[in-house]
């Protein structure tokens, strides 16, 4: 975790924060400033938040557990601010949020889309399924031909990484693995 930030679960306060994020980022797709308030209400126990000295969300993560596989934690956007990027924060935030979800609910496997040509992305999962020893599978899960015909959108490409295992709870606790 870089030096004087800190990870956390995002609250309602943090939603207009997480869309500038989200916005600036100019590679995700925005959604409505509205949509951030809802997951830092309904899904903050799946979604975190690194926050810098004054508290403020420099970064984010959201996800979901999927209700057909509850071992499986969805990944739906990762970003960080302009002025924390290159500093490992989203590596750091996908394994501060893949413990707590493990030790909250149980985690077998996470699942993200990514768009072809996000290095980025690539990157931050291929090597988030090394240092977990998991497999990383790859598939499109939604071609161009799915979305609406309001522009062109490139095919979403499904990482699956697993099975993943965890210490128990006492042991992450102890190695400072959670949030």
């Amino acid at each position: 975790m870089p030096e004087g930030l800190r990870i956390d679960r995002p609250e309602v306060a943090d939603g207009a924060a997480l869309w500038r994020i989200a916005k600036d980022s100019r590679t995700l797709d925005l959604n409505s400033s509205y949509s951030y308030l809802l997951w830092c209400r309904d899904f903050a126990g799946t979604s975190v938040v690194a926050r810098d000295k004054e508290g403020m969300p420099v970064g984010f993560i959201t996800g979901y557990v999927r209700p057909e596989q509850p071992g499986t934690l969805l990944v739906w956007q990762v970003a960080v601010d302009t002025a924390y990027r290159g500093r490992g924060l989203a590596a750091a935030l996908l394994d501060g949020l893949t413990a707590r979800v493990a030790h909250d609910r149980g985690l077998e496997t996470v699942e993200t889309t990514i768009t072809p040509g996000n290095t980025a992305s690539e990157r931050l999962f291929t090597s988030y399924g090394a240092r977990h020893g998991a497999d990383v599978e790859r598939e499109v899960l939604f071609d161009t031909a799915h979305f609406p015909a309001d522009g062109p959108h490139d095919p979403e490409v499904l990482y699956r990484i697993g099975p993943l295992s965890f210490p128990p709870a006492d042991q992450a606790h102890r190695s400072g693995q959670t949030d």
